[in-house]
């Protein structure tokens, strides 16, 4: 049984040495020619205005999830409406609650300020 994995640890190995080998050529073979530019924080010349270290608003992280959220809703959406006809009267019952739980949550955030950018 252990005999039919063999072809997957040679295939992983193969692989692994394969980037292995690659990696080490880039640093053999590739141009070695740095300059102060190019050993700089930002190689376009341009100083670096802030620390890395800067912090970002939560609100910033709040948009992001909520836009993550309500563009997921549009996938379950598409396929409602391509087999709308075939599903009848329940289906529309069961598409018109899950809107209205997103609405309920839509307005909740909305409430809550989470959309604001103060």
């Amino acid at each position: 049984m252990i005999e039919s994995y063999i072809p997957i640890f040679i295939m992983i190995v193969g692989a692994m040495g394969f980037a292995v080998v690659m990696g080490k050529m880039n640093e053999f073979v590739g141009p070695k020619r740095p300059s102060e530019e190019k050993l700089s924080t930002y190689e376009s010349g341009m100083e670096p205005v802030r620390s890395a270290r800067e912090r970002f608003s939560v609100k910033f992280y709040m948009v992001a999830m909520l836009f993550i959220v309500f563009d997921i809703e549009v996938v379950f959406l598409y396929p409602w409406a391509v087999s709308y006809k075939l599903l009848g009267t329940p289906g529309f019952i069961t598409m018109f609650v899950f809107i209205a739980v997103l609405l309920v949550g839509y307005f909740y955030v909305w409430r809550k300020g989470a959309l604001e950018w103060d």
